[in-house]
């Protein structure tokens, strides 16, 4: 059966109106031609299956913006996967809005409607969308989230330009009432523009839960004749630690070069800085998941480096 075209969403109304029943849409969702998004509307599942989650999440949230209504601003996890932000561990089952002039959230079967004032400047336009702005986006997680979660959005935020630390302090400052605001200032407090993933944004903040000061980011490591060896993830400068996250795809082919170069060339960068008296510590996603591992690897560096300094 022929829905439309590739990626279109597929309403009842539109589907009525080219003269399918009821009965014809409810028989080609169950045998799997096609799927739900939410408030009646649907997708062809042969495209539906190629898309991402956030793509998925973005369809979504066209039918919610057209369902709810003007006086709606998509908000929350919605708006940061609108603005392209990194959504680790954040909820998206359900789209995201925020009714202006509203009291108390409530849930539907796809959506999260929250409620608060919105200035102006708390809203942007994103592919004809209403969403909030890029600091309120992420304000509103910072509100409403895990830390660890919070601080993977705000360091994507402002590595990318989508918002800055002076346009979080001035909404902070005008949101002194709302729920969950300190611990939005924590996250805010804690936020790095120099953080390049979400890896090293995690590992940010398990380095300092598991007891251990916050690290330099993307530092340059130089050689005796000035020569750049290196740029890091994390340094600690004084006891001349220096921490990799090794993500997924990281010795992939890069340049042309083959898994197997690319892994021979970080080999020899890391002797270089071994023999510049660096203590090199790495790990893994399996290791931000078990905080124990993480905090055996970087006291094993930490005691090893204070050995040398002391020799």
């Amino acid at each position: 059966m022929n829905w439309g075209h590739s990626h279109q969403i597929i309403t009842r109304r539109n589907a009525l109106a080219r003269g399918y029943s009821d009965d014809e849409l409810y028989r080609a969702k169950h045998r799997g031609e096609i799927v739900s998004i939410g408030c009646g509307a649907y997708v062809d599942w042969a495209d539906y299956r190629q898309l991402d989650t956030a793509a998925r999440h973005r369809l979504a949230i066209n039918v919610a913006a057209q369902r709810t209504g003007n006086g709606a601003v998509v908000s929350h996890t919605s708006a940061a996967i609108l603005h392209g932000l990194d959504t680790w561990r954040l909820d998206i089952n359900k789209v995201d809005m925020t009714l202006r002039n509203r009291v108390g959230g409530t849930t539907t079967g796809s959506r999260r409607l929250h409620s608060g004032p919105l200035d102006d400047e708390d809203i942007s336009v994103v592919d004809g969308i209403a969403v909030t702005s890029g600091t309120r986006t992420v304000v509103d997680i910072a509100c409403t989230n895990g830390f660890e979660e919070a601080v993977v959005v705000g360091d994507h935020a402002l590595r990318t330009g989508k918002t800055t630390f002076e346009k979080l302090d001035a909404l902070l400052g005008r949101s002194r009432r709302r729920r969950g605001i300190v611990g939005a200032r924590r996250v805010a407090a804690f936020l790095d523009a120099l953080s390049e993933s979400v890896g090293e944004s995690r590992s940010r903040v398990q380095i300092v839960a598991v007891g251990f000061p916050k690290p330099e980011l993307q530092q340059p490591i130089y050689d005796n004749a000035g020569n750049l060896i290196a740029r890091v993830d994390f340094l600690w400068r004084d006891l001349k630690i220096i921490g990799e996250f090794d993500g997924l795809g990281k010795y992939s082919m890069v340049d042309g070069k083959t898994e197997y170069e690319v892994l021979r060339a970080e080999k020899r960068r890391e002797d270089q800085l071994r023999a510049l008296g660096y203590v090199v510590v790495r790990w893994t996603w399996a290791d931000l998941e078990n905080p124990q591992r993480l905090r055996a690897l970087l006291e094993q560096a930490f005691r090893t480096a204070t050995a040398l300094k002391r020799s």
